[in-house]
């Protein structure tokens, strides 16, 4: 798998309203959203966004209510047409996509699962999954050949005849993700995927997304408002406010050092113990060999470490990746770990 991003965000803006060309100076010299909206009537939908998201890989956008994350993933099918900027997919600049090559990345290349399901109330469950292959002009045998495939996979297998009012709604969310791999399309696109499912049903599709995505490897762009389901699924996570990136990076280092006020704010509630990862407070093998109460893998939450040592602080743990030793865990630094940190210093200053 290539390094390079598989789709790549330059210097994006979005601003709605009748002259957003005129409006994208003052946006550029620092008006705000609120005095954009004051003095102009116009609403800054997105900021100088920039973001590279790698193939194979999770990236999660999230943020509140109107901080732009919706809008953003928008932009990468040209739902909604930017003010300004490039978006980059497979070294091909969507912006400048004719209606053919649009059409062609929306059908083949990009899937969308929605919030509301967005399935037709009409056809059967197998007929939803297999539309966009029907699109497509695919065979009705091969399509639905391929349909009942994921719509096993997902866990609906005897319910192929069945209609989406006669499915709970995790049900009908399971046909959405079935109708997206139905499509073979390298690259999903999740809009709030499962915001509207009750929590254990919703901790159920975290999990399935998860064990897909260990086997099938998509390029997955998942839009939420929880930070719980974005430390979850993100490989890569992505903060908006305002229309703005405020913070992005790996979410256990996100989690440890925060640059703004507005992040250390947003992780304070967090149960940091279920979700820190041994390999982010590890430290380097020593040069001479220790004493350890045992090995614990790296991806194992500080939880189950702490679990493991029964409340001990002066035991010490091998934190081992296939076998291979790749750190060293002491208890007491678990511990510290486990104390809010608050925003960097440069943060800080750039807040005020």
């Amino acid at each position: 798998m290539s390094d390079d991003p598989q789709i790549r965000i330059r210097g994006l803006y979005k601003i709605f309203g009748s002259q957003p060309g005129k409006m994208l100076e003052h946006v550029r010299n620092g008006m705000t959203k609120s005095e954009l909206l004051a003095e102009h009537g116009h609403v800054l939908g997105l900021r100088d966004i920039n973001i590279d998201m790698r193939g194979g890989k999770t990236t999660v956008v999230m943020g509140l209510s109107g901080s732009g994350k919706s809008t953003l993933i928008r932009h990468l099918n040209r739902l909604i047409e930017p003010t300004a900027g490039e978006i980059i997919v497979d070294g091909e600049d969507v912006m400048k996509m004719g209606p053919g090559a649009l059409r062609t990345l929306r059908q083949t290349r990009m899937s969308m699962v929605f919030q509301k399901f967005a399935l037709l109330p009409h056809r059967t469950v197998l007929d939803n999954a297999a539309t966009a292959l029907a699109i497509r002009g695919v065979s009705e045998a091969e399509r639905h050949e391929e349909a009942r495939k994921w719509l096993a996979r997902v866990g609906l297998d005897g319910f192929e005849q069945s209609y989406p009012h006669q499915l709970s709604g995790g049900m009908q969310q399971r046909v959405g993700i079935a109708r997206a791999l139905t499509s073979n399309s390298g690259i999903m696109l999740m809009d709030e995927a499962f915001s509207a499912l009750d929590p254990l049903i919703r901790t159920d599709m975290q999990n399935l997304l998860l064990e897909l995505q260990d086997e099938l490897h998509k390029t997955i762009v998942f839009i939420t408002h929880d930070l719980d389901e974005a430390l979850k699924l993100a490989d890569h996570l992505v903060i908006l406010k305002d229309g703005e990136i405020v913070q992005q990076g790996e979410p256990q280092h996100i989690l440890m050092e925060p640059n703004d006020p507005y992040i250390v704010d947003f992780i304070s509630d967090i149960n940091r113990a279920r979700v820190l990862r041994a390999r982010t407070v590890m430290t380097a093998v020593p040069d001479t060999p220790g004493i350890y109460a045992g090995d614990v893998e790296a991806e194992a939450t500080l939880e189950s470490v702490i679990s493991r040592a029964e409340g001990r602080t002066d035991l010490s743990f091998r934190v081992v990746r296939d076998g291979a030793q790749v750190g060293v865990l002491p208890m007491s630094d678990v511990v510290l770990a486990l104390v809010p940190t608050g925003a960097s210093e440069e943060g800080a200053m750039r807040a005020s």
